[in-house]
């Protein structure tokens, strides 16, 4: 497999990927929902970018451990790997930089309570989003050429234990956030689940197959 045909497979990956979590923020929230479309251009598309990212970050984890356990996985998914990851974690960047824009009781009041302070739900939530941001930061740096060296850092940043935990993390954040919401169906708009569900979905698969098929 040559360099050009893992940059192909991993644009496509990334750009499906993108589009149809975008593409759904925009059916759900402004098509069924009745959202304004002045709120597209971060408040939307910032919804389509954290389910994308968990995605990409999920498939980076996920492909590896789902290949050991027999299911059909191409040497092209395989090799992509690395640029998924890396992509989620700058997608994960940009999402939360437009959250931290947006984080006020008007945009978000289900995080804030009378008094203007986090509920404690919140808290925790956005505890493990920045923990969670920062596993990923130095996860990412494990494929960085001047560290590679670093014997002790590579194996305890990419062994399974590491890995599990750190996936919980993004776990953690997403219950926390969003599962008020998802406990009643007849609020979802249009009927359709709310992001952070679609999410933790994601994240579960994703958690399941590092759990078992992680060497």
């Amino acid at each position: 497999m040559n360099d050009a045909t893992d940059r192909n497979a991993a644009a496509r990956v990334i750009a499906v990927t993108m589009s149809l979590a975008i593409g759904y923020a925009v059916l759900r929230y402004h098509i069924a929902g009745g959202v304004p479309w002045k709120d597209l251009p971060l408040f939307i598309i910032n919804k389509g970018l954290g389910l994308g990212a968990l995605v990409l970050i999920g498939l980076n984890f996920g492909i590896g451990p789902a290949r050991n356990l027999g299911l059909p996985v191409s040497q092209a998914w395989l090799d992509a790997r690395k640029a998924l990851g890396m992509s989620g974690f700058l997608f994960v960047l940009v999402h939360a930089l437009i959250s931290f824009l947006l984080f006020s009781p008007a945009v978000f009041a289900k995080f804030f309570d009378p008094n203007g302070m986090l509920t404690g739900a919140a808290g925790i939530s956005m505890l493990a989003g920045v923990l969670g941001f920062v596993v990923l930061w130095g996860y990412n740096l494990s494929f960085q050429t001047h560290l590679r060296e670093d014997k002790a850092f590579i194996g305890f940043i990419t062994s399974r234990r590491f890995l599990i935990w750190a996936l919980l993390l993004g776990g953690v954040h997403l219950l926390f956030m969003g599962y008020s919401g998802w406990l009643d169906p007849s609020g979802w708009h249009g009927g359709l689940p709310p992001i952070s569900l679609v999410a933790f979905v994601f994240f579960v698969a994703s958690y399941l197959l590092n759990l078992f098929g992680r060497e």
